[in-house]
């Protein structure tokens, strides 16, 4: 029987994330007076983890808030398309939907100037969230960006909360966005503070740095993990990512392809990776041997190098024909 067939009936999604779907305007060449063009794209880490999964088909649902305008509707439609339920996205007419202009430097490298004081996002009250959902699914995952100002942040902690009471593996990815936290320290307080509700904690070098002081590796995997997580990733761009689970830790190589935009690698490295693992329960991953975690782990590095191959985060997602086709045919990079 596989994974998704031992699923408890109970639980009709596989992953369900809460917090921001906004709008990525990412660079789109030059117009004839040499100025940058900006492509509309549907973004936010928490829509495309579900839309990586969902493309892969999982079965995704979304918590979240946009404005009921223009921007909102084409990210819910957006998202439709991807396959993700949205019966728990809310639409208001009192706040826009969240922009975020992105910009790329000569590697394809990102850095983000964002339109949100406030934006729909964060302005989530917990009473239009449908509790239903949350003890409907295997998987709850939320972002550290929907912990930045209230009344999000009480939302998405006590979702959390109620989603692990009920049973679901809890995914968390501190995804340290500067410009939106009113100062580092904060940021680092209040991102710490929802570590221990965590099963699944998935940083980058510089998060990892941010949240444990450590630079080596095993050390801050190890301090990230003692907050009470099974698997602990911590992702390099093109250096690959590291891991640390029960049976073992250790680094893995990325696929050496031609990188032109890097926004939703990590989101789709971590959708491809809760595919992998969709039916199964904490205990299990505890249990799973380092063999099969490097399998899963090389899996999630050719969904997030392929990402990075055209411009945009979900429109740029692989199928999994073309993630196994990285695997066969292309070089690690050393």
């Amino acid at each position: 029987m596989s994974a998704s067939e031992r699923l408890d009936q109970k639980k009709k999604f596989d992953v369900l994330a809460l917090g921001e779907c906004l709008i990525d305007f990412t660079p789109s060449g030059r117009n004839d007076l040499g100025m940058i063009l900006f492509a509309c794209n549907p973004g936010g880490a928490p829509a495309n983890v579900l839309a990586m999964n969902a493309k892969l088909g999982g079965k995704t649902a979304f918590i979240g808030k946009v404005g009921n305008d223009e921007f909102g509707k084409f990210l819910r439609d957006t998202m439709v398309n991807a396959g993700i339920d949205v019966s728990g996205l809310c639409m208001t007419p009192d706040y826009k939907t969240t922009l975020a202009f992105v910009q790329l430097n000569d590697k394809g490298d990102r850095s983000f100037t964002f339109y949100r004081k406030p934006g729909a996002d964060v302005m989530l009250e917990f009473s239009e969230v449908k509790q239903e959902l949350l003890e409907s699914c295997h998987i709850f995952h939320f972002g550290s960006v929907s912990l930045t100002d209230e009344p999000c942040r009480s939302t998405t902690l006590k979702c959390a909360e109620i989603a692990k009471e009920k049973g679901a593996i809890i995914s968390y990815d501190p995804n340290y966005r500067p410009p939106l936290w009113k100062s580092e320290n904060e940021a680092i307080r209040i991102m710490k503070a929802a570590l221990p509700l965590a099963d699944i904690i998935k940083v980058s070098e510089e998060e990892m740095h941010l949240l444990t002081g450590e630079k080596d590796l095993e050390d801050g995997a190890r301090k990230l993990a003692g907050h009470g997580a099974v698997l602990v990733l911590v992702t390099m761009g093109p250096k690959g990512a590291f891991y640390m689970a029960e049976d073992g830790s250790g680094y893995l190589a990325t696929y050496d392809v031609n990188t032109v935009d890097t926004t939703g690698a990590g989101d789709a490295f971590l959708g491809a990776l809760h595919y992998r693992i969709a039916g199964m329960s904490r205990e299990e991953l505890k249990s799973l041997p380092d063999k099969r975690w490097r399998e899963i782990i090389g899996f999630s590095n050719a969904a997030g190098s392929l990402t990075t191959t055209a411009r945009g985060a979900i429109p740029a997602m692989p199928d999994r024909e073309q993630i196994e086709k990285c695997i066969k045919e292309r070089k690690l990079l050393k």
